[in-house]
This record gives C-alpha cells, structure tokens and sequence, in this order.
C-alpha cells in the first residue's frame, strides 16, 4: 500500500533526493554560466580549475544518484555530507570568481532553507554553520572577478544579481513546494494511521465483548438444548406446540453453531495459518453459508472459468468479510423491496477483485463507508463494512465503496502475492 514508504516522504532522505535534483541543475547552470563568461564575454576566468569543480560535481552526483537506490536509509549525518560537498564545490567556484564579491555567492542559503524543512535543529544549525564559515572565507580569501575592458564591472554586477535572483526564486519555490507537499502527504498519512488504530481498538474491544459473551450465552444454550427434548416428549400429543418447540430447537442448535464457529474462528487468527483452496471452492463454500443466513436472496454470480481455478491461500478473516458484504448488500436490496445481489469476480494485474452489489438506496454523501459504528441501514451496528476494511488492510489490499445509479457497490481488492497459492 502507498503508506509502505511514507518514512521517506519526508527528512533526510526526502532532502537528500531534492538536492540530487538540485546538484543536476546546479551542474547545468555552471556549465553554462562558466562557458558564457570565457567563451561569449571574454572574461580571463580560470577555466580548467571551474570545470574541474564542476566535473567533480558531475561525480558526486552520480555517486548521490547510486547511493538513493541503495536499500539502507539515509541518516542526518550522511544528508548533511552531501550538503557539505555541495557547499565547498560552491566555495570553490566562488572562490575563482570574485569570492564574496560574486553576485551568485547568497547560492549558499539555498541548503539552509531546505535543510529547515527537512531536518533537525541541531542539523540546520550545523548546515548553516557550513555556509556561515564558506561565506567568512570567501570574504578573504578569492581571485578577483577580471572586469571588462569597456564599461567596468558595476552593470555586470547588476546583471549577475538580476540573474542570482531569479534562480534563486525558482529554486526556493519548486524544491520547498516539493518538501512541504511531501509533509503534507506525510501529515494525512499519520491523520489515516491514527484512524485505523482508533477502528481496530473499537473492533478489538467489541471482539472481547463477544467472547466474554459467547463464554457467558454457552450455560443458557446447555440447558435448553437439555430441556427442549424432555418438553417435546411432555407435549407430543399438542401438534401445534410440538412444531413451536421443534423450530425452538432448531434455532437453539444454530446459535451453537455459530459459538463454536466463533470459537473456530478465533483459533484460526491465533495460529494465522492460511487455508489452501481453489478460488472456486472459495466462493461457493461463501455463498452456500449465505444462503443458509439468507435464503431469501437472489444471489447472481459472475465468476469466469479462467479465474475459478485459481489457488489461493485463505487467510483468517476474508471468508468472513466476503459474507459481510453479501449480507449488508442483501439487507440494501430487502430496503427497496428486492432480493437481487450479485457477486462479480475479476482477476488479473496481480489481483483479485470481489466486487458486490445491490439494488438499494445506495450510500447517502455523507455516509463514510467502513466508519466503525457508523450504519446506512436502520438498526445495523456499523461492523460490516469496518471489518472487511480492516481484513483488507491486514492483506496489502483496499475496500472501496460507491453508486452504480441503481444501488451501491462494494470493490475488495487483494493482491496476489499475498493471497495467491502460485
């Protein structure tokens, strides 16, 4: 999922990237600006020392480049190495043109404003450190700019520094935009992590609710299901009553059922083992338990021959999810008069795509899909659509849910690697 990376949205690693980007520019423009001066203006630059700075650039930018793909990350210190290079090849070209003299010399604020953005206290005051000492130096110590013979050097002054501002402009707006669009991206994933955690402490707490309850409903369960035949046995003669006290057998022999099903359940997320199956056998064995819960549905199933032998490893959880969406489809559908739900099933591009829909009134726009404890339908605890989020979630995959015009659709995305048997 997209939040896999988000550490490195932001930080060193982000500024670290954004001043690979920053050198490659950086090369570019001094490329050029020293080829102008000694070939165009005629100026008696040094022109073997500044492209040898350059070229020695050119070579940390290819080494910067390799190291960003290496799988280690990048800590402060090493950030603040790069900017560090970045700063004495700066120096060292100012100090061949005019040192502080040189209009190009306030270049070196452009690390501390991105350095403010990305890193530590201590790290900007160390960046900024850096160029505080390059400054002092170039204040002292340089070969003086060689000035035209015609005209002196004040206009050109003047136009270096027109042209220092602008790049300084672009630089500052496109790279700090790009950091600060990182922290906000970084922000809004933090604001979605906190929301998954407070949505799985509500559904742990309503899953020890349940057990507590199931341990709590197995003692009454016991003695009816004692009770129940020596009533039948008292009333056989009463026909009437006979049928009443059959059914209430039958319904006290599902509800255990379903505890030890529950009971079942639970083991199987304590011991995360996988279950292998083909997709077919999957879906079938979902839809024969929804139409014991549900067998007034009128469930349409799309399922193309090519994808139903595909094996899978079940995991824990989605057979669950998969009847959540059915029956919250089935209970959309029953409020617009109608049983129709259909199940679609896609697979290719690596995943596996269970998409259900109904014939209700669809999601009202303020409705949020998946909210725990949050219900579109009259007397519905909101669990549903929570669950099969978080079992997505719990398997690199997403849940999405929408209109189609005449009712909703809820899309389960699961991708391959982790649920394919292959």
């Amino acid at each position: 999922m997209p939040h896999r990376h988000a550490s490195r949205r932001i930080g060193p690693f982000a500024l670290t990237r954004t001043l690979a980007w920053l050198r490659l520019c950086a090369i570019a423009g001094q490329s050029v600006a020293v080829l102008v001066c000694a070939l165009w203006m005629h100026l008696a630059i040094p022109l073997l020392p500044l492209l040898t700075g350059v070229g020695a650039l050119a070579v940390f930018a290819v080494f910067a480049a390799w190291r960003l793909g290496q799988p280690w990350p990048v800590r402060e210190w090493e950030t603040i190495g790069h900017v560090a290079v970045d700063t004495l090849v700066l120096g060292y070209l100012l100090y061949f043109t005019g040192g502080a003299s040189n209009p190009f010399v306030t270049l070196l604020l452009v690390p501390i404003a991105l350095s403010a953005a990305a890193l530590s206290v201590p790290a900007v005051l160390a960046v900024a450190a850096l160029a505080g000492i390059a400054y002092l130096l170039l204040l002292y110590r340089y070969v003086p700019l060689p000035l035209p013979m015609h005209g002196g050097g004040f206009p050109l002054h003047v136009l270096g520094m027109g042209v220092n501002f602008v790049i300084t402009a672009l630089l500052m707006a496109f790279f700090i935009n790009r950091l600060a669009r990182a922290l906000r991206m970084q922000q809004l994933e933090v604001q979605r992590v906190r929301e998954r955690a407070l949505r799985d402490e509500g559904i742990l707490a309503i899953a020890t609710q349940a057990a507590g309850a199931a341990h709590e409903l197995n003692t009454p369960l016991a003695t009816m299901r004692t009770l129940l035949p020596e009533l039948r046995r008292e009333h056989a003669q009463d026909a009437v009553l006979e049928e009443d006290l059959a059914l209430l057998q039958e319904q006290v022999d599902r509800c255990r059922t379903i505890l030890r099903e529950m009971v079942a359940f639970g083991q199987a997320q304590l011991s995360q083992e996988a279950e292998r199956m083909p997709l077919q056998a999957f879906v079938h064995g979902c839809l024969e338990r929804f139409q014991l819960l549900r067998p007034e549905a009128e469930l349409a199933l799309d399922l193309p021959e090519s994808a139903a032998r595909l094996e899978l490893r079940v995991p824990p959880g989605l057979r669950h999810a998969l009847i959540n969406l059915l029956n919250n489809a089935a209970d959309a559908s029953a409020s617009c008069d109608s049983n129709a739900v259909e199940l679609q099933i896609h697979c290719g591009q690596g995943w596996l795509e269970l998409t259900v829909r109904d014939h209700g009134p669809g999601f009202a726009s303020a409705d949020e899909p998946g909210r725990l404890g949050r219900s579109g339908k009259q007397g519905g605890l909101g669990l549903g659509l929570a669950l099969a989020e978080a079992t997505a979630e719990r398997l690199d995959g997403e849940l999405t849910a929408g209109n189609t015009g005449h009712g909703a659709q809820v899309r389960l995305r699961l991708p391959l690697a982790v649920i394919g048997a292959g």
